[in-house]
């Protein structure tokens, strides 16, 4: 339906121009200046032009207007071509009521053909995008924060790939500075030798133990901060037991959270280390104190006047030559679009970096780099539970693995309760699918700036706008298509007629069908998955409907079966794909 709203924009436009020259006016109308609305009630049409926008160039009211394109359309014999439909002026709009059997016939044919990919606009085709996105430490597990993090970039990049994008997923994982050496000290000094493997615990947890037993420690032992200073610059000198210690507990730490990401289903292209990108950026800020960009304190250090982009002056290396993170920040910039030349690059980080990422940004334009104009911070807010905020070095912080687990449980419990261990088949697997469904779907309906409120409880629920609710929609629709395949009642897909699909449920549902490849253009421009999330609701509620007050199978006439059978798989073919774009795992059964 793509197609015919933009064909109804190009002849608005072509109308509206005929208006301005009957006044005497000459002007050009650009399609793109049409807007394209969803009337509110289905009764007013399928599309709605507002004339609103017209009416200071026109020097009209926008009902005068759009009963003057109204007019204009009629004497127009092409308008008969598009969609076959009808238009009227109401109001303020020009509304237009499309064909349903030739759109219908039209979505049907286009969703039934497995060879080509539902829901790629294209409109990001060409472009190559870096998502840089979960960024963990390496002195803890990953946790609640990470989950939102890592979902959100893993969604907004096969979202961007399904727009034609070519996406590299990176994440760079900070494993050094005096957080990662306070869990060293406390491991050095009450470790004991011991492993992850000697203690039977994920080994990214068994680092995060000894995280919350320094801080512990430092309640009551005054020299532990120096001896963890002390710790830090034997590493950055290289001192060889401490660089082995750090290396060991380096990978115990990465090794687990790729565990998580498996399970989640979060991937990357590329891993970078801090530990490997810290001494970036000291060269470009030497360049830039050369060429005038950059200038020396009074005391030594390199800063940089951002005043006139309406920033603050910043310092970039301390008058001991040492650099700060906004320096290895741009310096890894740098070095990435060197490594892969990107068109642009989406940082996935929390809310409260925000300032940090207009700085940076600002920087690298002040160096002369054109890429850093197409620089996109994804800014997303905090996620807490109902107890309140996580404090990791305290050992109150919610582990990833840990909400998983509950969640599957929680899961499994509501499996057993209703007797379908046997219908599901592996309920184990089954309720760890369920649980990521939950768990995605939460932390990404809400749009990505806004802080919000985990409920497990809450998200796992099979009624209402949750993931598994979706997931059962999926798992209905693929019983109805099974029983379908074993049922004799004539409904086959030669005797398909898309006249027969007049039900207002129907129609509803074949115009969400057909809105799905704009979904998935707005949210990848919009940098927001929840967009895709509530379509699906949408679609979903929509199925729900149809399923309601159209029967399937039972249908008196085959050809209207058959129809609704092509319909039902438009819907799972659609749910299917937007599911998987946004983390959710597919379930046949439930």
């Amino acid at each position: 339906m793509d197609a015919i709203r933009d064909a109804w924009r190009v002849r608005i436009a072509r109308a509206l121009e005929k208006v301005l020259a009957d006044a005497g006016q000459e002007g050009h109308i650009d399609a793109a200046q049409v807007i394209a609305e969803i009337p509110p009630k289905p009764e007013l049409g399928d599309l709605g032009f507002p004339m609103f926008g017209f009416a200071k160039t026109l020097r009209k009211g926008p009902p005068q207007i759009a009963q003057l394109v109204a007019a204009a359309l009629a004497a127009d014999s092409i308008a008969e071509d598009l969609g076959k439909g009808s238009f009227a002026a109401e109001g303020p709009y020009v509304n237009v009521r499309l064909d349903r059997p030739s759109v219908t016939a039209s979505v049907l044919a286009q969703t039934a053909d497995e060879s080509v990919p539902v829901g790629r606009p294209g409109n990001f085709a060409g472009s190559r995008i870096t998502v840089e996105f979960s960024s963990p430490n390496t002195n803890k597990p990953l946790h609640l924060g990470h989950l939102r993090n890592d979902i959100l970039g893993e969604s907004i990049s096969r979202i961007l790939a399904a727009c034609g994008a070519e996406v590299r997923k990176v994440c760079i994982i900070n494993d050094r500075g005096i957080h990662i050496c306070k869990s060293m000290l406390a491991y050095k000094e009450y470790g004991e030798g011991k492993t992850p493997a000697s203690e039977h615990i994920k080994s990214d947890h068994f680092v995060g133990h000894w995280y919350v037993k320094y801080h512990q420690m430092s309640q009551t032992d005054s020299g532990a901060e120096a001896r963890a200073q002390d710790m830090l610059r034997k590493w950055e000198a290289g001192d060889t037991e401490t660089v082995k210690l750090w290396q060991t507990m380096k990978d115990w730490t990465v090794d687990g959270m790729k565990e998580t990401y498996e399970r989640t289903g979060i991937s990357f292209d590329q891993y970078y280390y801090e530990s490997n990108t810290y001494l970036l950026g000291k060269d470009e800020v030497l360049k830039g104190l050369e060429q005038g960009i950059f200038y020396r304190e009074p005391d030594g250090a390199v800063a940089v006047d951002l005043t006139a982009e309406k920033l603050d002056k910043k310092i970039l290396l301390r008058k001991d030559g040492t650099s700060i993170y906004i320096t290895q920040d741009f310096g890894t910039a740098i070095f990435r679009h060197n490594d892969w030349p990107f068109d642009r690059m989406v940082y996935v980080v929390g809310s409260e970096q925000q300032y940090h990422f207009q700085v940076l940004f600002a920087i690298l334009k002040k160096l002369g780099y054109q890429w850093a104009d197409n620089l996109y911070h994804l800014s997303y807010g905090m996620v807490n539970l109902p107890e309140g905020k996580m404090k990791s070095r305290e050992g109150t912080v919610v582990d990833a693995d840990d909400l998983i687990d509950s969640l599957r449980d929680l899961a499994l419990e509501e499996i057993r309760s209703k007797d379908r261990e046997e219908a599901v088949g592996d309920s184990a697997e089954v309720a760890e699918k369920i649980a990521l469904g939950a768990l995605h779907y939460y932390l990404l309906q809400v749009t990505p700036a806004k802080d919000m409120l985990f409920d497990p409880k809450e998200s796992l629920s099979f009624n209402g706008n949750t993931g598994p609710y979706l997931q059962y929609m999926g798992a209905r629709i693929s019983s109805i298509l099974r029983k379908a395949d074993s049922n004799t009642n004539g409904a086959a897909e030669g005797l398909l007629k898309p006249e027969l699909l007049s039900n207002d449920a129907e129609w509803e549902l074949i115009k969400t069908i057909s809105a799905y490849p704009q979904a998935v253009a707005d949210a990848a421009t919009r940098m927001d998955p929840s967009v895709l999330a509530a379509y699906l609701y949408d679609l979903s509620k929509g199925f729900s409907r149809f399923y309601h007050d159209c029967p399937i199978l039972s249908a008196a006439d085959p050809a209207l079966a058959a129809g609704r059978l092509a319909l039902s798989k438009a819907v799972l073919r659609v749910l299917r794909d937007a599911l998987n774009l946004i983390g959710i795992p597919f379930l046949e059964t439930m």
